[in-house]
């Protein structure tokens, strides 16, 4: 029988409150290259990411977040995981537009959002990597935001921003542009945040709209038990933390060790998790 993980409202499209990650799919340790091509080897092809997927949506956790658009596969691999379960999975593409300001520029951005789109996607984030090129520190806006929301609206997607700078959600809200959700960086031990935890703790909670965290274990430098707590105790009821697995079995522990957060109770370790007994 599926559980039901708890949810969250975003742009009138009901999510859980734990979203699936793909950095253990695709290939993003942010360790080595090595580390990268050893999970690419595992995890990088369509059965394996439909089988986290599965486990996943065995948890009522039905929405993946990541690159989508990017990697050849990942589309398949969630229509093989909806075909398999005959559940529906939500997709949250993070692709990277042009964002040069020219006629060329804007035909290369709708391109990529038109592959997006073609996916299935239903949220369209501009990844930060092309977001943060429009922050304007000075005037305090995100230059041209519009013109690329306006895009992802267009073809029936919900937009949004990946924020690594925070400057993004700040000047976002006092804009008011066009965005139903953001992705922020946040977890216990900074990593990648270019400022204090508390002071991105602050723009989450000041934020108008729902926030999609990631890096809750700070790419493996703290433990799920740790990082995927601290991130649930410290978050508004609206706000997602984005999980991902590097195997079915992590799918499991973790969804529990979040439930066991939101419960406010003890996770229960399943039997394969325990020390091994002393040997007699």
């Amino acid at each position: 029988m599926t559980q039901t993980f708890p949810r969250t409202m975003v742009g009138g499209i009901s999510l859980p409150r734990l979203l699936i990650g793909t950095n253990w799919i695709f290939g993003y340790s942010h360790t080595s290259s090595s580390a990268d091509k050893q999970i690419v080897q595992r995890n990088g092809n369509l059965d394996a990411m439909a089988a986290i997927l599965k486990a996943y949506l065995e948890h009522g956790v039905d929405a993946v977040m990541g690159p989508l658009s990017d990697v050849p596969y990942a589309f398949d691999a969630i229509k093989k995981a909806e075909d398999d379960t005959g559940k529906r999975i939500i997709r949250i593409d993070t692709p990277t537009p042009c964002v040069d300001d020219s006629a060329e520029g804007r035909k290369k951005a709708e391109a990529t959002f038109d592959k997006s789109k073609a996916g299935g996607s239903d949220f369209c984030l501009i990844h930060h990597q092309a977001a943060e090129q429009l922050v304007n520190k000075n005037k305090q806006i995100l230059d041209r935001l519009p013109d690329y929301t306006d895009m992802i609206r267009q073809r029936g997607m919900l937009p949004g921003l990946s924020a690594h700078m925070p400057e993004l959600i700040v000047y976002s809200d006092l804009n008011e542009y066009d965005v139903e959700t953001y992705i922020q960086l946040y977890n216990c031990m900074g990593f990648l945040m270019q400022v204090e935890i508390e002071y991105v703790h602050k723009i989450i909670w000041s934020a108008k709209k729902p926030v999609m965290t990631i890096k809750p274990m700070a790419a493996g430098r703290c433990s799920p038990f740790v990082g995927i707590t601290f991130s649930f105790a410290t978050l508004r009821p609206c706000d997602m933390v984005t999980v991902g697995a590097a195997s079915v079995e992590e799918v499991h522990e973790d969804v529990e060790i979040a439930l066991a957060a939101l419960e406010r109770r003890p996770p229960t370790w399943r039997a394969a998790t325990a020390p091994p007994s002393p040997a007699s």
